[in-house]
Parts: C-alpha cells; structure tokens; sequence
C-alpha cells in the first residue's frame, strides 16, 4: 500500500504500459480475424461451418444446434455480414484503447457465442481430439484483459485516457474498479 496526499492509503498498482502491449497486440490478432470475416469465401461457408460443428455432438445439444441454424440459415448474408461488423468493432475498440471495460465484457460474451455455436464448444470430444477452440481461449484473455485493467489502472495508450479526461462518468464504461479523477 502507498500513503497518497492526505494520509490515505491506496493500493500499489502495476505499471500500465502490460495492459496496453497486451490489448492493442491481441486487437491485431482480432483485426487480422475481421479481414478474414469479410472474404466472400467466409459468407459462402457460413452455415455449413455451424452444420459441422453440430455434427457429432450429443444429442441433449441438438436442439441448441438446431436453434442456430433455424435462425441463420435463412438470414446468411445478414449473419455472416453481422458477425464480420462485430469482429471489426473489437477489433478496433482494442486497439484504440476504447470502451475498455464494456468492450471486454461484450467480446466475453461474443467469443463464448461463437464457441458455443461455430466451434461446437471445441467438441466433439472423442479419442484423438486435441483442441477446444479458439473462442474460449479468447474469452480468458479478455477475462485477462479486465483482471490487467483492476490492477493497473486506467491505461494511457487509449481513447479512453482522451475521453476521461472530459466526460467525468467515461470511467465507469472503461475502467474496471477505479473512480473518476477528482476535478477542482
């Protein structure tokens, strides 16, 4: 703990630069992945990527399946434009460094879609399987990315420093567990 001016004491923080590094290398990886998602060729086999997943699934999953295909099938152009717009998002929310907070926890949620539908939850796990996808692997490191942001604190490589600065309540749309700086 560090005693601040007035005698209180705050919690010693890491330096911010790892958290910066971290986010914007992994909005690389995400932009190159959004690239890809704009390809005709990933419009062309959206569907039959969804159908390949349930393939070989348990049958208390089918109905999931099911559920998905009904949705997107008739509507693939508008999916697969959709998840692609989505990609690109956060892709560039990363490594702008923008709505942090927010922008962690959808893309949680958006990876453990895509895991749980495109990836078939990185199964079916039969002998010989060796790999449990991609998209719960990004979920831990945006859960990661949150943890960096609770202990380091507001990051200064982002659009979000810029936007704290003006917009007092930005905070609590991009940081994780830190108050809004005291204006005089």
């Amino acid at each position: 703990m560090e005693t601040s001016k007035g005698g209180e004491t705050a919690p010693r923080r890491g330096p911010a630069w790892p958290q910066d590094a971290v986010r914007i290398t992994f909005g690389l990886v995400w932009l190159v992945d959004a690239v890809l998602k704009w390809l005709p060729g990933f419009r062309a086999s959206y569907v039959d990527a969804i159908r390949g997943a349930a393939d070989g699934q348990p049958a208390w999953l089918h109905g999931w399946f099911r559920f998905w295909i009904d949705l997107q099938a008739p509507r693939v152009t508008f999916f697969a434009y959709l998840v692609a717009v989505v990609e690109t998002l956060i892709a560039l929310a990363l490594i702008l460094g923008f709505a942090r907070k927010l922008t962690y926890l959808a893309a949680i949620a958006f990876s453990l879609l895509i895991w749980s539908t495109a990836e078939g939850f990185g199964g079916p796990y039969t002998s010989g399987a060796a790999d449990v996808g991609t998209g719960i692997v990004y979920a831990l490191v945006f859960a990661s990315l949150l943890v960096l942001n609770a202990q380091c604190g507001p990051a200064r490589f982002s659009v979000d420093a810029l936007i704290e600065r003006r917009v007092p309540w930005w905070y609590r749309i991009a940081e994780v567990g830190h108050r809004a700086p005291r204006t005089r």
